[in-house]
């Protein structure tokens, strides 16, 4: 039972911090840690890309009507503007791709509960937000110049601590993209990638771990689906209303106790 509850614990961190600018990897990290996850490195990465699988079917629930006019607009087989925001979407994929394809190693490395590393990377994502948050607001579109650096900003963000969401949408901002389509773009740019490295850990056989609970992730994947999608019409919100300021400070004060916490353990 105590495997069972400490999934769902999971899924809804996941869940709701994969969306909120707060990092989904940083607090599934420290959740871990406070939830005395011993798992070997195999078995946690299967939690993680299972709890982001689930985000990641939330986002499509969410933005369905987007993404159907996106799929009508291909299928025209013509250059429009659904087919110049599919470009874009391919365009900021190319910096975490690359990333995922040559530090793969190092990448899990560092998901191995670095909590020093969780917490200095929260920092960067509660200044990032801080100064977003102060952006002026104007209602330019996201140009293939714009979906490349913000693809930079994603590629970034793998490291555990620094919010996907909050690196993506504040960058965007920063940019001069309005709010709303600022934070549209950054919750669709990441499914692709999401649902592409299921399918390559599916495919080197990195789901096939003996002993797995799949009750287990079964009731995590159930989760973080459900409270992703509370969150993710959340964000949408905050970020058009301009309130990311309390999710910076909320960053600091984290990651404060994780520093705090780290160096009085040692």
């Amino acid at each position: 039972m105590g495997e069972l509850l400490s999934s769902i614990v999971l899924g809804i961190v996941q869940g709701l911090t994969e969306f909120l600018p707060v990092s989904s990897s940083g607090h599934l990290e420290i959740a871990k840690y406070f939830l005395g996850d011993e798992s070997v490195g195999e078995e946690s990465l299967l939690m993680t890309v299972t709890l982001h699988a689930a985000t990641a079917l939330s986002t499509l629930v969410v933005f369905r009507k987007e993404v159907v006019e996106i799929l009508k607009g291909l299928f025209q087989f013509k250059y429009n503007e659904e087919t110049a925001f599919s470009l874009k979407i391919i365009l900021s994929m190319i910096p975490a791709v690359f990333v995922g394809l040559f530090f793969e190693d190092l990448i899990e490395q560092l998901f191995s509960q670095q909590m020093l590393l969780v917490g200095l990377m929260l920092i960067v994502t509660g200044i990032l937000l801080f100064f977003a948050d102060r952006a002026k607001q104007t209602e330019r579109v996201v140009s293939f110049k714009d979906a490349f650096i913000v693809g930079l900003a994603q590629a970034i963000a793998i490291l555990p601590g620094i919010s996907r969401s909050g690196a993506t949408i504040s960058t965007s901002v920063l940019l001069g993209i309005d709010r709303e389509r600022a934070a549209r773009f950054s919750f669709l740019m990441v499914v692709p990638l999401i649902f592409g490295k299921v399918a390559k850990d599916m495919m080197d056989g990195a789901f096939m771990v003996e002993g797995v609970n799949m009750t287990a992730l079964g009731l995590g994947f159930a989760a973080a689906f459900l409270t992703g999608m509370l969150a993710c019409v959340w964000m949408i919100k905050l970020v058009r209303n301009s309130n990311l300021t309390y999710f910076s400070v909320y960053c600091f004060i984290v990651a404060t106790l994780v520093i705090l916490g780290t160096l009085l353990k040692v």
